[in-house]
């Protein structure tokens, strides 16, 4: 990795989980305003890779990345990142907690942080920011009585003052990160592939045929989300993580199936997850070995067929 970018400005969760990446952190590194900026200057070929937050464990998906990479970008993902959160509340220094009457932070960093400013801060105005950084960054050139939610990093980037650390409603908060470039990563045998799946019809059981295809090949899914396709009203897509990466047949064969038979498929990557998994990765193969004795068999049973279609016995009877 020569240059890569992330969801900026400087001091961003993006930038802290780019740098827990060795490769990563060793890379010239440029950010950017926001995730569409990440994927469309990744997808010029201005940078090799890309960093951007994809899903909250307390307040679920990033939509503006899931609706960019579906609808408006080819990137696949190429990794995933799994940080740990922990939000601070700052502000400039010689400003205390009681002067503060507006907080600034990116709104989905506040919604993890809402016990703590229903109890410090009931009556301070919340405005929202590009990103966590951003406000840090806001709080710091302001010369009003600003507070900002965000991470030791970019509160030590601006000069903030720490009022208050791990101020998120769950202390075990995470956010996952991924990382968009081009090409398929090979398989680790530890990996995960997201797709997006468009019904040919929306009837009833249409879904469940599709979900079925997968459970008859074992394949574990670790996420089902639906998202509006933006085309009318009640028309729905879904964005499903498996088990598993492109290169093993049982993904393969399903993703193969559904295709042909259910839904318009759109592929969003195969690569290394980002936490432990190692029951998965039994269960995967277990099921893909299961899957080639199955296979194994059925060749046997086909090396038996012959070239005529009756039974021989003039060939037995001269």
């Amino acid at each position: 990795m020569r240059t890569v970018t992330f969801f900026g400005p400087e001091g961003t969760f993006a930038e802290e989980a780019l740098l827990s990446q060795p490769d990563l952190a060793s890379a010239q590194r440029i950010p950017q305003r926001s995730v569409p900026d990440v994927i469309a200057a990744v997808e010029r070929g201005e940078f090799r890779a890309g960093v951007i937050p994809i899903e909250n464990m307390i307040e679920g998906s990033v939509s503006v990345t899931l609706d960019t990479l579906a609808f408006e970008s080819d990137l696949l993902i190429q990794r995933e990142i799994d940080l740990p959160i922990s939000l601070s509340f700052c502000t400039r220094p010689g400003v205390a907690l009681r002067d503060v009457r507006t907080v600034l932070s990116f709104p989905i960093a506040a919604a993890q942080c809402r016990g703590w400013l229903s109890r410090k801060l009931p009556e301070a105005e919340f405005r929202a920011s590009n990103s966590t950084a951003d406000a840090a960054r806001e709080v710091a050139r302001s010369k009003r009585a600003l507070g900002a939610i965000c991470n030791p990093l970019a509160a030590n980037r601006y000069n903030l003052k720490v009022i208050a650390r791990d101020i998120e409603d769950h202390p075990e908060n995470e956010t996952r990160f991924v990382v968009v470039g081009r090409g398929v990563p090979a398989p680790t045998g530890h990996d995960k592939t997201s797709i997006v799946v468009f019904q040919r019809a929306d009837r009833p059981g249409s879904l469940l045929t599709i979900l079925q295809e997968f459970a008859a090949r074992s394949v574990n899914l670790s996420k089902l989300e639906s998202r509006p396709t933006k085309k009318s009203l009640g028309d729905y897509c879904f964005f499903i993580d498996l088990d598993g990466h492109i290169a093993d047949e049982l993904i393969a064969d399903g993703l193969r199936t559904i295709a042909a038979k259910q839904a318009r498929v759109k592929f969003l990557g195969s690569y290394p997850v980002g936490g432990p998994q190692e029951a998965g990765v039994l269960r995967r193969t277990a099921a893909s070995k299961a899957w080639r004795d199955a296979a194994g068999w059925v060749d046997e049973l086909r090396a038996q067929i012959r070239s005529d279609v009756g039974l021989g016995l003039d060939e037995d009877s001269q």
